[in-house]
């Protein structure tokens, strides 16, 4: 599923500017990412949201408007207008970079018109516990898309297409999520408060024929229209597992063509991640939440936490093949609702981890490609100015090397808590193969075989000027500074 030797990019994060000027800023860089080795590019969902042009794109309101009609304030979206977005997925595509779309399928904001609808009220906390009694509420639950006037599809949505919200216009003060009466939490979601069906907004009722017949036509319509490559979904955690497979591949019939998918399941728990991944049969890959959670604990343990863990309890350690793996996202950046940070001094070493071995489809994030500065403010209340590091310079070099020297055989040297290493001897059409070698602590070494007797080898990311030269079985020291990573390479 994942392309060999690939190298996703999320090309964007939370606080990008609200300027509608993105998908033009990406179209003029497409050439510059697959010079320098990104294949395939995530981008931010298209559609019109609640928000209109300050929007990120997960307060769903018009999938059908991609920055083409007067609605919530403004016709274009936080990134653009609608022929920008298929102009820069067409220059992507013609640089050879593939374009995967973000999808929101779990719930929509934003409605038109008060509807009136029996339901029953639950706890936030616990949705297998009623805190009320069945009753009449009000609710922001027809969408009707006046701007739209029925252009692409004529469906208007209503409170039967969906099976909960959490606002009641006669009682707003009342905190709950309200499940409508005949309906009930989906299956087969994450077993978080009792059953983590309901997100938030207009939870969208799946078992609907209705909602899926809609779906599947606007599938069809957003890859025909964009000409997009595949789809990284949102919060499948909270949706019935057994529905993407069955989208996914209504949407591959109808183009004609594979197309690639990447779920968000955000979780720590390897386990959950396992379920889905099982009754999904493999359609759909899945990000890394849990080796996520290793490098930010890494990051802020320093010395005190032992690399040769780095990797337990990760999805790319059991299951490499279905696993998408990042650094970091537009959710754990600072200040987000998940914020799980990766210390900027670790990040060069997380990257070599995702980068530079063989299993796992690898995921850059835009602000640690390009840095970040921004404003908002923390669950605390105050107010914070953030500064994120660009580290543009050692990500090309490992992109190069993935490109260049990442192949063959994969010899791993886990074997001290603070300095690890590992070696790819090469192939056929590779030959001289490549040595990683890095720490959390003091500088270290590392004994490692990299398959090329008496060669000299340097080291790509400048931390060690001095060359190393191999024995007659093509074994050597290979050198790291402290807190760092060194990338050795044949001399050429």
């Amino acid at each position: 599923m994942a392309q060999l030797n690939g190298v996703m990019m999320q090309y964007f994060h939370w606080y990008i500017p609200p300027d509608g000027n993105l998908w033009n800023e990406f179209k003029e860089k497409v050439q510059e990412l697959a010079d320098a080795g990104v294949t395939s590019v995530w981008l931010p969902p298209a559609y019109k949201g609640i928000g209109g042009s300050s929007d990120v794109g997960y307060g769903v309101y018009d999938m059908y408007d991609l920055g083409e009609f007067d609605q919530k304030g403004s016709v274009r979206t936080k990134y653009g207008t609608k022929d920008e977005y298929i102009s820069a997925v067409k220059a992507a595509k013609d640089a050879g970079i593939r374009v995967y779309a973000d999808v929101v399928l779990n719930h929509k904001l934003g409605a038109d018109v008060e509807e009136e609808v029996e339901a029953t009220p639950y706890s936030p906390d616990d949705r297998n516990q009623a805190i009320g009694e069945m009753q009449k509420i009000k609710v922001w639950t027809h969408f009707t898309f006046p701007g739209r006037q029925g252009k692409y599809s004529d469906m208007e949505w209503h409170w039967w297409h969906f099976d909960a919200v959490d606002y009641n216009v006669y009682n707003q003060g009342e905190n709950a999520v309200y499940l409508f009466k005949d309906k009930h939490f989906d299956d087969n979601v994450d077993l978080e408060k009792g059953a983590f069906d309901y997100l938030m907004g207009c939870d969208l009722d799946m078992e609907s024929p209705e909602v899926r017949e809609e779906l599947n036509r606007w599938g069809e319509w957003f890859v025909e229209t964009t000409g997009i490559d595949g789809f990284r979904f949102d919060a499948v955690k909270h949706v019935r597992a057994g529905f993407f497979p069955e989208w996914l591949i209504h949407c591959r019939q109808k183009a004609g063509r594979d197309l690639f998918a990447v779920g968000e399941y955000w979780s720590y728990e390897v386990e959950a991640l396992h379920h889905f991944l099982n009754i999904t049969e493999g359609n759909v890959m899945l990000f890394d939440a849990p080796l996520h959670y290793n490098f930010s604990a890494a990051s802020t343990q320093g010395s005190d936490y032992d690399m040769r863990q780095i990797f337990d309890n990760t999805l790319v350690q059991q299951r490499p093949t279905l696993a998408v793996t990042l650094v970091e996202n537009h959710d754990s950046q600072p200040l987000q609702s998940l914020e799980s940070v990766v210390e900027s001094w670790f990040k060069p070493l997380a990257y070599a981890l995702i980068l530079l071995r063989s299993e796992g489809y690898p995921c850059i994030f835009y602000a640690d490609y390009y840095g970040a500065n921004y404003k908002d403010k923390a669950p605390d209340g105050n107010e914070y100015e953030i500064w994120l590091d660009s580290h543009q310079w050692i990500i090309d070099k490992f992109l190069h090397a993935r490109q260049t020297y990442a192949y063959g055989d994969q010899y791993d040297y886990f074997d001290h808590a603070n300095t690890i290493g590992w070696t790819r001897l090469g192939d056929e059409e590779h030959h001289g193969g490549m040595a990683v070698v890095l720490s959390n602590g003091q500088e270290g070494t590392k004994w490692m075989e990299v398959g090329q007797p008496n060669s000299t080898y340097i080291d790509i990311t400048e931390h060690i000027s001095e060359p190393v030269t191999t024995n007659d079985e093509g074994w050597a020291d290979f050198r790291c500074s402290a807190g760092s990573v060194s990338v050795w390479v044949p001399q050429s």
